[in-house]
């Protein structure tokens, strides 16, 4: 059996394909050492593919939970966010269906073109985080306070995506990231990270904190007849009372993190899985289908388990004519700086882990296709009323499963694609069944502060700054611009001293502080470098290019070891440091 897969792998190898995606045996002169097509080993493309797509499948009812919750094209006609209106709810309901489909088909089609045009073994979805902000912060729960309708907040999303394909292609993006204060780009996805937890614990999770009429937030955790009138998940007693909390907790929570603890693939999907099979059946405590009016019709469509509709409510919802407000130009302008922190960054880190960064110039074989494809996607993913696509550290659960070629993502694609078809399945699984994946991926984002640079007080301050006000401010915007101010003011006034003053006047610790230093290589492009007739010759890059990946090899090894790939999982990327 084994003589079996070795000679599919040759003769995989020695392919077309082989040569397209550069496996290990193909001849290329970039060949990526230890990248098989299948076999018994942990060289596995396909084996890592499936298992990228089963840490990244929790994204399809989560995407749709939150992005639901700005009402999308529904209209509430009180203005109030029509809480307990039944029609209001019902048209809510069929929004969260539709981004079901949506979320799934262009996580299909963003993660198979990763993998087939730019051959990174990354995948790609709707970015947690970005929905959040676009739900909470854009739009605004079911449409109240927020800046622009969702509507408008699509037409953001689409000329995004083309103003970052023209920046990918002049390279400007990639250059950007690189020049970025190291301790800002870690403390926005660490500040993230506990937006997303915040979200996990609240009505839209496991319910934990709820509403408190003195202190803001309290804790929740009652059941609906418990509340205060008129003001819904504001408890008046009995909190932490509602068995669908407890239930999310450990089994969706708890149970998901020992899982993770054992190494088990797709742990935040069994657990999502897990707490909503027990939800499922009607006659219980925590079924997610009661007998009422909107129980049974929730139930009636989880029924089809099968199905396949049209997206009524989200499809092609873009409002073109928004363009003429101001609003959606500052909406667009906060989405691309915050999609440059979040999708560059992460993209970054997974090539590295992967092997394929080059240490010294911090660019990666592909970058600028790889930008391209993402660029793209996500103006496709607001054709179909999704928020922007971005990359997605759960890749590096595939990765180390030995996936280093394209063949990796393509896999994850066509298996987001099935899921395209099994809707009501995802539709029918509850908020309190994804509120614990919610909490854990943040936790794993918030490990980003490990590499702040605390020593020095011109860097901790902004970053902090930065991490407290993303989910104070339910603003993931107004955290990056109290950070990058903070940053300028604070290492600002310090610096025209010592200028004005001859280095003379130097604050005693600023020695340790990070130097804002543009790492090797140009800002331009691998293709028009070429065309300028810069690039280096293809012998020494052919010898750099082994040299590079056999050493990138031993470190990615010694990394999964260590257990260590969520820790480069958000931004984090090496920059120069005097000290």
């Amino acid at each position: 059996m084994v003589s079996f897969f070795d000679r599919l792998n040759a003769q995989v190898a020695d392919s077309f394909v082989g040569r397209w995606f550069k496996l290990e045996g193909s001849g290329h002169p970039r060949e990526r050492i230890g990248s098989r097509f299948t076999g018994w080993t942990l060289q596995t493309e396909i084996r890592a593919g499936l298992t990228t797509w089963a840490a990244m499948a929790y994204i399809i009812s989560v995407n749709a939970n939150i992005l639901s919750d700005s009402g999308g094209t529904c209209v509430c006609p009180t203005g109030d966010g029509c809480s307990n209106d039944p029609t209001y709810a019902q048209c809510v309901n069929e929004v969260r269906n539709d981004l079901i489909i949506s979320t799934a088909a262009i996580s299909a089609l963003a993660s198979f073109l990763m993998g087939a045009v730019a051959n990174l073994p990354i995948g790609m979805a709707p970015g947690l985080g970005l929905n959040a902000y676009l739900a909470y912060s854009i739009v605004g729960f079911h449409g109240t306070g927020g800046i622009v309708s969702y509507s408008e907040a699509l037409a953001a999303v689409f000329l995004e995506g083309w103003i970052f394909l023209v920046l990918s292609i002049l390279g400007v993006r990639q250059w950007l990231v690189r020049v970025m204060p190291q301790s800002l780009v870690l403390a926005v996805g660490a500040g993230i990270g506990l937006f997303i937890a915040f979200i996990g614990l609240s009505s839209s999770g496991l319910g934990i904190i709820g509403g408190d009429t003195t202190n803001l937030v309290g804790l929740g955790g009652c059941k609906a007849e418990d509340w205060i009138e008129n003001l819904d998940h504001y408890c008046e007693r009995k909190v932490l009372q509602n068995p669908t909390m407890w239930l999310g907790i450990f089994l969706g929570g708890i149970l998901t993190v020992i899982m993770m603890l054992y190494r088990v693939r797709g742990a935040l999907l069994i657990g999502i899985f897990l707490v909503s099979i027990i939800s499922w059946p009607r006659p219980t405590a925590v079924t997610y289908f009661p007998h009422t009016e909107e129980g049974d019709r929730l139930f009636d469509y989880f029924k089809k388990v099968v199905t396949f509709h049209t997206l009524d409510k989200v499809g092609n919802a873009i409002n073109y004519a928004a363009y003429s407000n101001g609003r959606v130009w500052y909406a667009l302008v906060t989405f691309l700086y915050v999609d440059i922190l979040d999708t560059t960054g992460t993209v970054y880190s997974m090539a590295k882990f992967a092997g394929l960064r080059d240490p010294v110039t911090l660019d990666f074989e592909g970058s600028t296709l790889a930008y391209c494809i993402d660029a793209t996607c996500i103006s496709f993913g607001a054709l179909v009323g999704v928020s922007p696509v971005t990359a997605y550290i759960e890749s590096a659960t595939g990765i180390s499963e030995g996936g280093k070629t394209g063949i990796t993502a393509v896999t994850t694609g066509l298996a987001f694609f099935i899921s395209v078809f099994f809707s009501p399945i995802f539709a029918s699984i509850p908020p309190w069944a994804t509120g614990g994946s919610l909490v854990i991926v943040g936790s794993l984002m918030i490990r980003n502060v490990r590499e702040v640079n605390w020593d020095y007080i011109g860097d901790a301050v902004p970053a902090f700054i930065t991490i407290l006000m993303i989910p104070l401010t339910y603003n993931i915007a107004y955290g990056v611009i109290a950070g990058i101010g903070s940053y300028f003011v604070i290492n600002g006034i310090p610096w025209v001293l010592m200028k004005l003053s001859g280095d003379r006047i130097v604050p005693p610790s600023y020695e340790v502080a990070e130097e804002w230093v543009v790492p090797p290589g140009s800002m331009l492009p691998p293709w028009l470098l070429y065309l300028l007739g810069r690039r280096e010759s293809q012998e020494d890059m052919q010898m750099q290019d082994r040299t590079n990946q056999r050493g990138s090899m031993d470190t990615a090894t010694q990394d999964h070891t260590r257990h260590d790939s969520k820790d480069d999982s958000m931004c984090q990327i090496e920059k120069p440091r005097v000290l």
